[in-house]
């Protein structure tokens, strides 16, 4: 499998997103945000995090405009699968290729440390390992997480299962770092080829680093 990862000004997870897909066997290219065209044969796009621009303005609203991004909309419209990690998933929203918006963290301040999701839904690549109700500890790092969206859109994204993962404590109790609604962690499209979550599975892909629960997630793209 090949795998894009695409790199912005101020993206600081690209490296580290690359030895994750390596360390489970496929082939990595970085592709700057200035190129127009994704390698062929690209079969997963993944949008790193980081702070594209400096997240000044607001995270990732300028990354949109990036001449990758075009080529990024395409391939996810034409059915491929496309994968937003914390500020890739800022972008995600930001390019309407995901529902909702992102605010400031509810207490304004920036959070970095290991914290526990909850598997809402398993019925797409991204999550397939996973079993419903499983607990993961996957770190979390940004300061505009909160995820938000009205209610009406709520209830569409539960009635089409894209409500992938929420925040939890250790035993599967609400515990919400952001003030995300619904604790929401993770969500992906309706056609289920595009996925977004602001924790970093590819931070926990080894034990001694203090989890291995990113691999089963990142290996749900691996057929």
């Amino acid at each position: 499998m090949l795998v894009a990862v695409a790199v912005f000004p101020g993206t600081n997870c690209e490296i580290d997103t690359k030895y994750a897909f390596e360390k489970l066997g496929q082939d990595v290219v970085l592709v700057f945000h200035k190129e127009e065209k994704l390698p062929e044969g690209t079969d997963l796009v993944v949008l790193p995090g980081g702070f594209s621009y400096g997240d000044y303005l607001r995270s990732a609203a300028i990354a949109k405009f990036s001449p990758i991004m075009k080529a990024v909309i395409e391939f996810a419209n034409k059915g491929g699968k496309v994968l937003g990690i914390c500020n890739g998933f800022q972008m995600l929203v930001e390019a309407r290729l995901l529902p909702g918006a992102m605010k400031r963290n509810e207490n304004v301040h920036f959070i970095s440390q290991f914290h526990h999701l909850k598997v809402i839904a398993n019925n797409n690549t991204f999550l397939k390992k996973c079993a419903v109700g499983e607990l993961l500890n996957v770190p979390i790092a940004h300061g505009e997480g909160s995820y938000y969206i009205d209610e009406a859109g709520l209830k569409e994204l539960y009635a089409n299962d894209q409500v992938l993962l929420t925040y939890c404590d250790e035993n599967g109790n609400v515990k919400n770092p952001n003030g995300s609604v619904d604790s929401i962690a993770g969500v992906c499209n309706k056609n289920k080829n595009v996925f977004g979550l602001m924790p970093h599975p590819e931070r926990a892909i080894e034990k001694i680093l203090g989890s291995s629960d990113g691999v089963k997630m990142l290996e749900g793209f691996i057929n």
